[in-house]
């Protein structure tokens, strides 16, 4: 299974353009990659801090015959993010139901899942955001990033291929 890959410069936000692509298109699986989002959201419909050099990426793919429960993907889905952190950051990270990483119990990655039906195809949609390079301010709520932890710029173009890989390897492997 391979991602088909769309690069924008700009979006309002990338699920919302993951949903575009799948209502306009036949492809199962994608993954969108912008530059910025200037309506990026969060869970519950709280806005997304989308600041240049972040990671604003969305993966789709559909849900027939993959062979684990919807409950499951999505704590997967948080694992091979944590996965990816892991390459980069060699301390802990921590999973805070239900969608964030942390790291020094701040907020370094959110996710928004969501799903939506094309004919009769159900898809998930993963919007990943990463904080690479800058920290947004959320009140009560620290957060980091990337650089300020490792002392390092990562390639951001670096992050998204190894993104792609873990998804495609372990997703290849629960479809039937």
């Amino acid at each position: 299974m391979k991602f088909k890959v769309f690069r924008f410069k700009e979006v309002k936000s990338t699920n919302s353009t993951a949903i575009k692509i799948i209502n306009n298109s036949k492809f199962d699986y994608g993954m969108i990659i912008s530059e910025k989002q200037n309506k990026g959201r969060g869970q519950y419909g709280k806005k997304w801090i989308s600041y240049s050099g972040n990671l604003f990426v969305s993966l789709f793919f559909t849900l027939e015959n993959l062979e684990v429960n919807l409950k499951k993907i999505t704590k997967l889905n948080c694992l091979l993010v944590k996965k990816l952190l892991g390459i980069y950051y060699k301390k802990k990270i921590i999973f805070k139901r239900p969608n964030d990483l942390l790291i020094n119990k701040k907020k370094i990655c959110g996710i928004l899942q969501e799903t939506i039906k094309r004919y009769n195809k159900k898809f998930l949609i993963v919007g990943i955001g990463i904080n690479l390079i800058k920290s947004p301010y959320i009140n009560n709520y620290p957060t980091t990033n990337l650089l300020e932890l490792t002392k390092k710029k990562i390639p951001k173009k670096k992050i998204q291929n190894e993104l792609k890989k873990i998804f495609e390897k372990k997703l290849t492997k629960l479809y039937n």
